[in-house]
């Protein structure tokens, strides 16, 4: 197992950056392929970017495309969410999620495609 902590939360303006940490634990790091979704209230959770095990590809949901990126970092086992020109409908709880592990390295975008969760970091943007 994989055990998941976030960090990096805020309040910021909008047009303004945060970013985001995902510490894990247990496991080894490489193992997992990773993602940020977040959740807005009254809303479902949503893909925000995912990450291939050992870094090489990334994706992103069209509404943050130019503005966020994901790294990760194996020799820490940290993953990152750097984002910029922060807009309103980007406040939501962000979330950090690996899938089972040991899987082929991919990124990976579907809720169910992952099975361990951080419990969330709150981003609020005011405009």
């Amino acid at each position: 197992q994989v055990q998941l902590v976030e960090s990096g939360g805020g309040l910021v303006q909008a047009g303004g950056s945060l970013r985001l940490s995902c510490a894990a634990s247990g496991r080894t790091f490489s193992l997992y392929n990773m993602a940020w979704f977040r959740q807005a209230p009254e809303k479902q959770r949503e893909f925000v970017a995912g990450i291939s095990r050992f870094g090489g590809s990334a994706d992103y949901a069209n509404s943050v495309k130019g503005r966020f990126t994901i790294s990760r970092d194996s020799a820490n086992a940290a993953m990152y969410l750097q984002m910029n020109s922060l807009k309103p409908e980007d406040t939501a709880v962000y979330f950090c999620a690996a899938d089972r592990g040991g899987r082929a390295s991919f990124v990976r975008t579907r809720l169910d495609d992952f099975d361990f969760w951080g419990r969330g970091t709150q981003v609020t943007v005011s405009s």
